[in-house]
């Protein structure tokens, strides 16, 4: 089977399945073994910027080894099963399902005025403080969530799998996992995350700036601003800390006519994000369903691209 078939088939699954809780997922064990690394490498390392290096490239390179050995074995078995096994792993690298259900929840919670329930449901998307958010303030970190992990999730995984294949996009999601553990500019990984952190920004760095145009290819087809995405992309994708995650956040405050950023609480202490975007209209509890969308219909069209591009060019 045709590489863009699987992903399709992949994607398709994610997007109607998303990921069972029962499910083992290897981004789950990918995260788990990332962590138990850290104490043996720091004995051993002393200095901790070379142990969390030691770190990032032996998950890397174990979840490269056995994504590829994984489709080999099951290749030995007959190549109808190595397609299964590609699109399994490809289905584990999309994280769109969940990514937009985590947010519809945080909906569904404030339109049944559950703002408690809403709070928690916010807490399990971003590492804010979200116990005393009022419902705005809801809002924006649900819309902020699917926005900047619209590269993270969704485009740069599709990019690597069209570019490399499911190696590739199980591989880029141990990066995704590495900065999500270790990437923290706190005493206990501002050095032992630096070396996540900057794999993590080098290989998302060209998907995030391909995912701009077609965020506002997307507003154009559900409805909302497609040149103030591209302007705001444009305008303030670099005044964002990540320097990839900017972008479809300040695109995506420009295609829903918003603003983002400001200021937010991180374990009691105070934090001032970037103004992503202008305020056309205020934050409202309908702009969750239609970052969602916007979110869906970018990956949608992302796909369509890379998977016509690569027919073309690969025969």
């Amino acid at each position: 089977m045709r590489l863009e078939f699987q992903i399709g088939i992949a994607l398709a699954l994610d997007l109607l399945v998303g990921d069972p809780r029962w499910m083992p997922h290897p981004v789950k064990l990918i995260g788990r073994t990332a962590a138990s690394l850290e104490a043996p490498t720091r004995r051993v390392f002393r200095n901790a910027r070379l142990a969390g290096i030691v770190t990032a490239l032996v998950v890397i390179s174990l979840t490269g080894i056995a994504s590829w050995g994984v489709i080999h074995h099951s290749g030995l078995c007959g190549a109808k099963l190595k397609d299964a096994a590609s699109v399994l792993l490809l289905y584990f690298a999309f994280a769109g399902r969940d990514l937009a259900s985590h947010a519809l929840d945080v909906h569904k919670a404030l339109k049944g005025k559950d703002l408690t329930k809403a709070r928690l449901l916010l807490s399990r998307m971003v590492g804010r403080d979200t116990a005393s958010l009022d419902e705005r303030e809801v809002v924006r970190g649900a819309v902020e969530s699917v926005a900047e992990n619209t590269v993270d999730g969704v485009t740069a995984p599709l990019f690597f799998a069209f570019l490399v294949g499911p190696v590739g996009a199980l591989t880029y999601k141990a990066i995704s996992t590495l900065d999500s553990t270790f990437g923290y500019k706190n005493e206990r990984y501002l050095h032992f995350g630096w070396a996540s952190a900057r794999i993590d920004d080098l290989a998302a760095w060209i998907p995030a700036r391909l995912t701009l145009p077609f965020i506002s290819l997307a507003a154009a087809f559900t409805g909302l601003h497609p040149w103030l995405a591209l302007r705001y992309g444009i305008r303030d994708g670099g005044k964002h800390a990540s320097p990839n995650s900017g972008i479809s956040e300040a695109a995506s405050a420009g295609a829903l006519g918003v603003q983002l950023g400001g200021p937010l609480f991180r374990q009691g202490v105070p934090s001032e994000a970037s103004l992503l975007g202008e305020c056309l209209e205020r934050l409202q509890v309908f702009h969750i369903t239609a970052a969602v969308r916007l979110m869906l219909m970018t990956a949608l069209l992302f796909s369509l691209f890379l998977g016509g591009l690569r027919l073309l060019v690969v025969h």
